[in-house]
């Protein structure tokens, strides 16, 4: 069962390749995008999709950071906040530490 979802996988990500590479070579063509102030660029079209991709992958990532160092923080508060109570539970009932569940 595991060869066979190893080979599913291989196939999936080979036909994904070559999707993109097909459409790579359809898209050879050039093209300009224009900015402001009279600024452009020439490209072939597969790479300004790419950098357009990139840059979209690029901001949603920098969007998330915030967030995430958010949760990181309250998630280290909360396990610091769980070992003292630990601790204390342990010193009143002056018996030895309590281990934490399995898997945590």
């Amino acid at each position: 069962m595991k060869q066979i979802a190893w080979l599913f996988k291989w196939l999936l990500k080979a036909a994904i390749f070559f999707t993109l590479f097909a459409f790579a070579l359809n898209n050879q063509g050039d093209v300009t995008v224009h900015f402001f102030f009279g600024t452009r660029w020439t490209a072939p079209m597969v790479l300004v999709v790419l950098s357009a991709f990139a840059a979209g992958l690029l901001i949603g990532v920098l969007g998330m950071v915030p967030r995430w160092w958010r949760h990181r923080k309250a998630a280290r508060r909360a396990r610091s906040d769980a070992d003292s109570a630990r601790a204390t539970l342990a010193a009143e009932t002056n018996a030895s530490p309590i281990a934490p569940p399995h898997g945590l």
